[in-house]
């Protein structure tokens, strides 16, 4: 199978490197032509009108579902996922080789003084463009097909998809399978698939040879090291069960339900009272968000052979970088002479990093659409006040999940806008639904008025002493 029928592009590593990837290969030509003279127009760069994130399928169904009735828009949405998951008798021929070689191949070469390596996170990916420097994911999901179990039964989902899982492993020595099984923000999703979440414990040889070929000897090799954990189910040699994922539920519900978990299955027709998983028996990195530790030892071994500093930029929770991106870009807006009072709020897989520095916004990255990622937002704005323009782009996962936070929540935010607080590619009235958001998100903001050439890479050194100041984020060296 070709790689990019494996991997799901709705899922968040795949966005952020597609994302990223494609920022890097605009930005080395727009600076070549700067440099020798050339004027790159004021809408020079990425196609405002391209497919946003996630695949071609994804964003031809959300233009399609337009005002369409909502049982239509949920049925539109899981269709899309189902087509683009594995067909699970094919799950065997799969091969990470092949899958770290399309990871590698997203960038199109070129010399750098950093690279990063490690979990999927907003906040990196924006750090990453303000660098010039590449990222690659140690987590990517595969979305396998199978149909009848009810998206509130875990443990049915492991008792059908086991063999499958443990096929994958046996195929692929150098993987950890996180089977994950999320019956509230995947809802709609996990219906007709399940998610097979892998992390490479071992460095494949395409990540090494593309490592070789863009770090010089004194380059820094940064470790993304996202600390969450979550309960586990063993299942086998390098298998493992997770049910839930971060989202608005806690732990707690996620286990023994609660009047929010009741009220949630009693929407959704189900005359549950819980979800049903399996007993968890110890603990694991987070399947979407966290770091395996295991792969450090490959790391610096290659380091040492290479000469690099190997370091690990190491947070406690996904948006625990949010504040400190966002406070270094403010910081080099204010150098450049741009001013640093337009803030861009994005959620779960809308991240645009060429957009943001173009129209000369602050990013800050919540990594869903949760109450408590609300609130998070809402403390950075308590520190960082005075921002003439707030802009937000609100993901749409199809259902009002537990501790979702509403519309009407996300809008409070905009008001603390001293002047222009918007939805960005959203409709308010359609959220959580408004699938359409996948592709008017980058529209809007490329609309967004004023440009500004794309700044030159900071170094790694500056920005690690801004990242080194904010509470949860800890910079560690590895290897000098």
């Amino acid at each position: 199978m070709r790689p990019r029928r494996i991997v799901a592009g709705f899922d968040s590593a795949t966005a952020m490197l597609r994302s990223l990837a494609s920022f890097d290969e605009v930005a080395r030509k727009e600076r070549e032509e700067r440099s020798v003279g050339a004027d790159t127009g004021p809408v020079a760069g990425r196609d405002p009108e391209a497919p946003g994130p996630g695949t071609h399928v994804l964003s031809a169904v959300a233009a399609a579902a337009g005002r369409a009735p909502r049982a239509a828009k949920e049925r539109l949405y899981a269709v899309s996922g189902w087509a683009e998951a594995v067909p699970r008798r094919r799950v065997a021929e799969i091969d990470s080789d092949a899958l770290a070689e399309w990871v590698a191949d997203h960038y199109r070469g070129g010399r750098s003084d950093v690279a990063f390596l490690g979990s999927a996170n907003g906040a990196l990916t924006h750090l990453a463009a303000a660098l010039g420097a590449p990222w690659l994911p140690q987590t990517l999901l595969i979305p396998v097909r199978r149909h009848g179990v009810p998206p509130e039964d875990g443990r049915e989902d492991l008792r059908r998809m086991r063999s499958t899982g443990e096929a994958l492993v046996r195929r692929n020595p150098d993987w950890r399978l996180h089977h994950m099984h999320d019956p509230v923000q995947d809802r709609l999703m996990i219906e007709h698939m399940c998610y097979f979440r892998v992390k490479w414990l071992r460095l494949p040889a395409a990540y090494r040879a593309f490592l070789r070929a863009t770090l010089p000897r004194g380059g820094t090799l940064v470790v993304s090291d996202c600390a969450l954990r979550r309960p586990t189910t063993a299942v086998g040699e390098r298998y493992v069960f997770q049910h839930g994922g971060l989202g608005g539920a806690t732990q707690d519900e996620l286990r023994y339900g609660g009047p929010r978990v009741r009220a949630f299955l009693r929407a959704h027709g189900s005359d549950r009272r819980a979800f049903d998983a399996p007993e968890p028996d110890g603990e694991h990195p987070e399947a979407e968000w966290g770091f395996a530790p295991e792969l450090m030892a490959d790391l610096d071994e290659l380091a040492a052979r290479e000469g690099w500093k190997l370091v690990r930029l190491r947070y406690d929770e996904p948006e625990s970088l949010s504040p400190a991106v966002a406070d270094l870009y403010r910081g080099q807006y204010r150098r450049r002479g741009v001013p640093p009072d337009r803030l861009l709020a994005e959620t779960f897989m809308l991240v645009e990093p060429y957009w943001a520095l173009r129209t000369g916004s602050v990013p800050y990255w919540a990594v869903f659409n949760t109450q408590p990622a609300q609130r998070a937002l809402a403390a950075y704005l308590d520190r960082s006040p005075d921002f003439e323009e707030i802009r937000l782009g609100l993901f749409s996962h199809g259902v009002e999940s537990v501790g979702l936070a509403g519309a009407a929540d996300w809008a409070r935010v905009l008001e603390r806008a001293t002047k222009v607080g918007t939805f960005l590619g959203t409709d308010p009235e359609r959220y959580p639904r408004d699938f359409a958001v996948l592709f008017r998100f980058r529209r809007e903001l490329a609309r967004v008025r004023g440009r500004h050439p794309l700044p030159e890479p900071l170094s790694w050194e500056e920005a690690a002493r801004t990242l080194a100041g904010e509470p949860g984020v800890d910079v560690v060296p590895e290897r000098v």
